[in-house]
């Protein structure tokens, strides 16, 4: 008798890795990109790249039309147009052939030769047409010592408080407007130290920092009224004594009049 042997079939006696996990075995992989969709992605950032670019050249030339901007880059060449015009004038009416002349002239404008000083002073600290250093040697030499240093003090007292207050309510906005950039961020850098008071008061009493712009960033910290006022009444005498009647003495000393 022949037996015939059947194959024998194997019943799973667990279900499937994916009958547990309820997931498919299958990889899933991300679509392969095609050039259509690589031109698409580079366009999108073309795109990105030019409005980016187009947003900074709006605000470059934004930033060069600024008024207040381009008035502070041209002030230098208004103040040195005025020098040279006030010279030229001077020469030819004789009246800065000799210091004794200048003197008679300022002396005949009677109380509107101190006024009209004392205003181009004020308003040279707040926005810098002529270079306020020159009109600190200009006092002694017109009204004397003692009047010219008096008059020195009252206007650059006046211009520095008004710097305080501009920044106190404007803030680094028009600061950053009117001095250059490097210039500020770098006597910003002043501030980050706790010891940005003492080195304030240090840099008014020597005349070795401009002090309006000082005094404008001044004004955007915690420094308060009475303080920044004590600074200035107590440390700004020196630095115009100093500055003001040692480069004017040397000036009538040497200067051929």
């Amino acid at each position: 008798m022949s037996t015939t042997t059947q194959p024998m079939q194997l019943t799973p006696l667990a279900p499937t890795i994916s009958t547990l996990t309820g997931r498919s075995t299958t990889t899933d992989r991300a679509p392969a990109r095609t050039p259509a969709t690589a031109a698409a992605a580079a366009s999108a950032a073309a795109s990105d790249g030019a409005a980016a670019t187009a947003t900074a050249g709006a605000r470059t030339g934004a930033s060069t039309r600024d008024p207040v901007r381009i008035a502070a880059r041209l002030s230098p060449l208004l103040g040195l147009g005025i020098s040279i015009a006030l010279v030229w004038w001077g020469l030819q009416t004789g009246v800065l052939q000799s210091l004794e002349n200048l003197q008679a002239f300022i002396t005949s404008l009677g109380a509107w030769g101190p006024v009209a000083f004392l205003i181009a002073s004020t308003a040279s600290v707040i926005f810098p047409i002529v270079p306020g250093g020159l009109l600190v040697i200009a006092g002694p030499v017109l009204f004397g010592p003692v009047e010219g240093t008096v008059y020195n003090f009252v206007a650059v007292s006046t211009g520095s408080l008004l710097n305080f207050l501009i920044a106190r309510h404007v803030g680094l906005a028009l600061i950053e407007r009117i001095f250059p950039a490097k210039t500020v961020e770098k006597f910003l850098g002043w501030t980050r130290s706790n010891h940005f008071t003492r080195a304030f008061a240090l840099a008014i009493a020597l005349p070795v920092a401009p002090d309006d712009l000082l005094c404008y960033i001044a004004g955007t910290t915690r420094m308060r009224w009475r303080t920044f006022v004590l600074i200035i009444l107590l440390c700004k005498p020196w630095a115009l004594i100093a500055y003001g009647l040692g480069v004017s003495a040397l000036i009538l000393r040497y200067l051929p009049w």
